[in-house]
């Protein structure tokens, strides 16, 4: 069969948690047989159309795909709850947002959600289509352990051996708890504090881009900015913590990549991370800026045990390799009108055999 991932404005998005669902998607499916991948828009002989943006484009690819007989498959990257408390105006046009949403998400034949709790939001908004919670994904391989990245990134920000790094990832927005990362900074000058990521200015409330702008914070807090390669890579596996204060995700690729290279992870208490994040067990999880201070101090000082071999089980078993198989289920499902018997009791692991990776 013939899949199109459509993403629409994939350069305005690269930098994104969904720009890079589509690098994700791309790789998991490479491997699939029986399963073709085109990206290409105008491409008519598909069979499933797989979307994962929201714009007008969007909905007229959608459109089309319904004149042509196509089954659709739209990828639940957002919700109501993550859009709000991020750029400027965002909570005044959040319900119609949701509505918004609601909208596009009502025309598919079903639904791809990262997660049980993004999916049980979308099942409150009164979709009924078959909704499956499967993971982004990540590249195991991508983040295997490598000194040199790791003396890499040290070199880049200049970090004397003794210097402890905190480190975190993220738009620039308020959900993300970019305040509560900016008082710890405050709070311990002692440590390096990072925080990688971009956003427009042109979106961001004030009082944001005073802090981040206007150098309205400590100078042991760095924002430089969109970084791959090696230089993120080693930030992943080098730092001291990866902290993710995070008030609301679908499920946070970030925290994937930070188990993937074996990082020890603090994260705030929040529902997305019930049934597969677990305090004590594959990681640490915070209430509130007081607990975050606590257990980051707890941490860095080795005083709590290292979850990080737990904490990369997990990651494994959201490798691309299963999660390609898994895309490839579900869409052999839809097509073949088996979309809700599937769904029944769906875990996000393969349940059959009729797709196979290529070694």
């Amino acid at each position: 069969m013939k899949v199109l991932l459509y993403f629409e404005n994939q350069k305005l998005i690269a930098q994104s948690g969904i720009g890079r669902a589509l690098r994700l998607q791309q790789e998991a499916l490479a491997p699939v047989d029986d399963v073709t991948v085109t990206t290409d828009p105008k491409c008519t002989d598909y069979d499933v159309l797989h979307i994962n943006t929201y714009g007008v484009k969007s909905m007229y690819m959608v459109k089309k795909a319904h004149k042509m007989g196509k089954k659709v498959i739209y990828h639940a990257h957002s919700t109501y709850e993550d859009f709000r408390n991020s750029f400027f105006a965002s909570n005044l046009l959040a319900p119609f947002y949701k509505k918004y949403l609601v909208s596009l998400y009502s025309q598919a034949d079903a639904l791809i959600t990262p997660t049980p709790y993004s999916k049980s939001l979308l099942e409150g908004y009164g979709l009924t289509q078959p909704i499956y919670p499967v993971s982004n994904g990540i590249r195991l391989s991508k983040y295997a352990y490598d000194p040199a990245k790791i003396q890499g990134f040290r070199e880049y920000f200049h970090l004397k051996p003794e210097r402890k790094v905190v480190m975190s990832v993220g738009l620039f927005f308020e959900r993300k708890g970019i305040f509560d990362f900016v008082e710890l900074a405050k709070r311990h000058p002692e440590t390096t504090f990072i925080w990688f990521g971009h956003t427009n200015p042109l979106i961001l409330p004030a009082k944001i881009r005073h802090l981040i702008l206007a150098g309205r914070h400590p100078k042991n807090l760095i924002f430089p900015g969109y970084l791959s390669g090696d230089v993120i890579l080693g930030a992943f596996a080098g730092a001291d913590l990866f902290l993710y204060p995070s008030y609301e995700e679908t499920e946070g690729i970030v925290v994937l990549e930070a188990l993937a290279s074996k990082q020890r992870l603090l994260v705030r208490d929040i529902p997305v991370y019930d049934s597969w994040l677990y305090d004590g067990q594959n990681s640490y999880k915070a209430k509130d800026l007081a607990d975050f201070d606590r257990q980051m101090q707890e941490i860095l000082a080795g005083d709590k045990p290292d979850l990080t071999a737990a904490g990369y089980q997990v990651a494994e078993q959201r490798d691309l390799k299963q999660v390609g198989q898994v895309l490839a289920e579900i869409y052999q499902a839809v097509l073949t009108d088996r979309a809700s018997s599937l769904a029944e009791n769906f875990d996000g692991a393969p349940q059959s055999a009729w797709s196979s990776s290529k070694s």
